[in-house]
C-alpha cells in the first residue's frame, strides 16, 4: 500500500462515534467526514466495552466494502486488562482493518500487538503520555504506521500542564510528532480534539494553528465540528495556484533544483505542492 496516496493519509477529518451507541454508527458515515473512528476506549464505560463490541461486530457485517475504508476502530491502550478480549474481538472482523491505538508508548508494544491481529492494514498510534512522546520516533517507523496522532487532553495531564486556550505547551510536543512523521516518511499527522462544539471560530483558530505546525487532519467529537475543520485544511485559490507552478516548474527541470519566483524549489517543495493538489482533488 502507498501510505502517502491512501484514503486515510489524505483524511482532514477523523470523527468519532461512540461504540455503545449504534445509533450513531450510520449517522456518522453520513457525515462529510472521510475517516470514521468507532470508539472502543473513552467514550465506553468499563461495564459496556463487551457490548460495544457486539454492537461494531454487527455494523461491520452489515457495512459496504468502500465504507469500511473509512472506518477505523479504537481499541483500549495496550496492555490493560481489556487488550485480550480487544484483540480476540479484532480477529472475528473481516479484513482488511484500520486500528487506532490509544497511549502508544513504544514501537515494541505496537509490534506485539500487529503481531497477534491477523488482518491489519494500517494503524494510528496515538502519542498522549511522556514515555510515547519520548518514543515517537521510533514508533512512527512502524511499517503499519499510517499517520500519528496527539491525544492533547491526556497529554496534558499525564504531563501535570496547565495549558491556555490556545495550548501553547504543547507546542514542542506538536512540532515533535510532525517531525517524527516527517522522518518516517509517513502522512502529516491528526491534531487532538477541540472540546468545545459549539464554538466553531474557536474550532477554526485551533485547526489553522495546527495547519501551521504542519499537521493535515484533526480528531472531532461531534458532526458539526467537521465542515469547520475540513474548510480550514482545503488548500485556498492562492494555494493550488502556487501548487501548480512549483509542480510544472519540477516537471520542466525534469527533478533538477529550480527557482520561482525568486526562491529555490527542491524536492521537498515538490512533494508538498503536490499533497496540495491531491488534497483539492487534482492529482
Amino acid at each position: 500500500m502507498n501510505k502517502l496516496s491512501s484514503h486515510l493519509a489524505l483524511a482532514q477529518t477523523f470523527l468519532f462515534s461512540p461504540g455503545h451507541r449504534p445509533e450513531f454508527f450510520n449517522k456518522a458515515l453520513a457525515s462529510s467526514s472521510k475517516a470514521i473512528i468507532i470508539d472502543l476506549e473513552d467514550a465506553v464505560p468499563p461495564e459496556q466495552k463487551k457490548q460495544a463490541r457486539e454492537h461494531i461486530r454487527d455494523f461491520w457485517q452489515t457495512c459496504s466494502i468502500e465504507n469500511r475504508q473509512r472506518v477505523l476502530i479504537r481499541i483500549n491502550p495496550l496492555d490493560t486488562d481489556f487488550t485480550k478480549d480487544d484483540i480476540a474481538f479484532l480477529n472475528l472482523l473481516e479484513g482488511p482493518l484500520n486500528i487506532v491505538v490509544p497511549k502508544a508508548e513504544s514501537l515494541e508494544q505496537l509490534v506485539r500487538f500487529t503481531q497477534q491481529v491477523a488482518l491489519l492494514q494500517a494503524i494510528i498510534p496515538i502519542i498522549e503520555s511522556a514515555r510515547g512522546i519520548d518514543s515517537v520516533k521510533e514508533i512512527a517507523t512502524h511499517p503499519l504506521a499510517l499517520r500519528l496522532a496527539l491525544g492533547n487532553i491526556d497529554t496534558q495531564a499525564d504531563l501535570g500542564l496547565r495549558c491556555d486556550e490556545n495550548e501553547t505547551e504543547l507546542l514542542p510536543i506538536k512540532f515533535a510528532i510532525n517531525l517524527a512523521s516527517r522522518l518516517a516518511q509517513i502522512a502529516p499527522p491528526i491534531d487532538g480534539v477541540t472540546t468545545d462544539i459549539h464554538n466553531s471560530e474557536f474550532l477554526a483558530k485551533d485547526t489553522q494553528r495546527a495547519k501551521r505546525l504542519g499537521f493535515g487532519a484533526k480528531l472531532c467529537i461531534h458532526p458539526k465540528q467537521v465542515d469547520v475543520v475540513i474548510t480550514c485544511f482545503t488548500p485556498t485559490e492562492k494555494e493550488i495556484e502556487y501548487a501548480k507552478r512549483v509542480v510544472e516548474a519540477d516537471r520542466a527541470s525534469q527533478g533538477a533544483a529550480v527557482q520561482l519566483d525568486g526562491k529555490m524549489i527542491d524536492r521537498p517543495v515538490v512533494l508538498l505542492a503536490k499533497r496540495t493538489l491531491q488534497l483539492a482533488n487534482l492529482m
